[in-house]
């Protein structure tokens, strides 16, 4: 079987007009990426060069008559990302089943996904063999949970109240399928690194019967970004395994599992990697393969591509994983993003904080990516969220289900400028001030 090319070569789809048989697909090359030579200095530096930048937002197709803030659903795709994704939707509808069922010559489909398994490893610092890919990160983590195995009645599960709905939702489901009891706790606030730490030290040493713990790497609701290897330290040191939802920070925030030290996580590919919608990815240490169910009874019992959804997916979607990678090498990596977003955050938080905006999310940079989230005294979450838009137009989104009440969402994405962030400043003085 024949790997796809390296990113180095270049290879969009294109079909001959005699309708021959199309090339091999390609991943994207840095020059089919659109984007301009990545600035020169450290990342913090080149964060701030508004020319770069504006030139990086030309290769999205934002819509103008909105401002979007609330990049934290799903990742928009860069232009030369799109077209490549309609390349290889054109592909797979042309050669149909005979490329699936690998029946073209040099045109394997196992290879293809073999080689997006491969690069999605890399990413995140795994073998290949310890990542499945799958249609979202929930679906990831659902699988996770109520397929873990280790579970006894009168055994505990723990998560906070800062974990993602469907997560919790997850755990809850194990009181049925597993006869264990759920233990809630919350976050405090505001969170710092000592007190997070603590808060999770606390709930431990309270649950001795706890098997499995929910950690969430950056928190939907409030943006926290957890210390998660000291965390998943306290767990391992009393018997509990962590099960790691890193849906918001593989692509936002440059990291390896291998530094977090956790042996099972679920992420999202079309969220801050910038792959199509249905891109997604399961972890499971090697070691640890057992220990997680096959799903719904798919097999082989050896094999980590059991434990995710075994039907038809979204082939193109998966295709097209590499050359989202391609463009966020041609932005300089993940450090360099990760450098970008954080000053758009800083940008905002800076100028609207005050005795009546409350800022939820640490300063420390060490807890906190791009996703931040604020209340205003005496203003509903959901009022400030409507105001923005119909007044602003400023999309956020109002979160609930935080245990000090709910709050006001804000994500800037690479393709935001500090303009856009004017605007949001600008909505969010005059609700304070009014």
């Amino acid at each position: 079987m024949q790997h796809i090319p390296d990113l180095t070569r270049r290879g969009l789809l294109v079909a001959a007009a005699t309708g021959a048989a199309a090339p091999f697909l390609q991943p994207l090359t840095a020059a089919a990426t659109g984007l301009p030579p990545v600035p020169q200095g450290a990342p913090a530096d080149a964060a701030r060069d508004t020319a770069y930048w504006t030139r990086v937002r030309a290769e999205f197709d934002v819509d103008g008559s909105v401002t979007n803030l609330e990049n934290a659903y799903w990742g928009m795709l860069p232009r030369s990302v799109e077209a490549a994704y309609f390349d290889r939707l054109r592909f797979v509808n042309r050669h149909h089943v005979a490329y699936v069922r690998n029946w073209i010559e040099d045109r394997s489909y196992t290879a293809a996904m073999e080689d997006v398994r491969t690069r999605v490893a890399a990413l995140i610092g795994c073998a290949s063999d310890e990542v499945a890919l799958a249609r979202s990160g929930t679906e990831a983590l659902q699988n996770l949970i109520v397929n873990y195995r280790t579970l006894s009645a009168g055994d505990a599960v723990i998560y906070a109240d800062l974990d993602y709905p469907d997560m919790q939702m997850a755990m809850d489901s194990l009181v049925e399928r597993r006869g264990v009891t759920v233990v809630r706790f919350a976050i405090p606030e505001p969170a710092t690194r000592a007190n997070v730490v603590d808060a999770y030290d606390r709930i431990l040493r309270a649950t001795p019967r706890a098997k499995l713990l929910l950690v969430t790497h950056l928190s939907n609701r409030t943006g926290l970004v957890p210390p998660v290897a000291e965390i998943a330290a306290l767990a391992r040191a009393r018997g509990v395994d962590v099960i790691l939802d890193a849906a918001q920070t593989v692509g936002q925030i440059d990291f390896t599992l291998d530094e977090l030290d956790v042996d099972f996580a679920g992420f999202s590919l079309h969220k801050w990697v910038g792959a199509p919608l249905g891109t997604a990815g399961l972890y499971i240490k090697a070691s640890r393969l057992q220990d997680i169910a096959p799903h719904m009874g798919n097999g082989p019992e050896d094999a980590i591509g059991s434990r995710v959804f075994p039907g038809t997916t979204n082939f193109a979607s998966l295709l097209t994983v590499p050359d989202a990678l391609a463009f966020q090498d041609g932005l300089g990596g993940v450090a360099r993003k990760e450098a970008r977003l954080k000053h758009l955050r800083r940008y905002w938080v800076e100028r609207v904080r005050s005795a009546q905006v409350e800022i939820l999310t640490p300063e420390d940079p060490a807890l906190s990516g791009s996703v931040t989230s604020f209340r205003i005294t005496g203003v509903a979450a959901e009022s400030v969220q409507q105001i923005l838009r119909e007044r602003h137009g400023v999309l956020t989104v109002a979160r609930t289900g935080i245990a000090n009440g709910d709050a006001v969402r804000v994500t800037p994405a690479l393709y935001n400028t500090e303009a856009d962030l004017d605007r949001l400043v600008e909505g969010i003085r005059s609700i304070a001030a009014g």
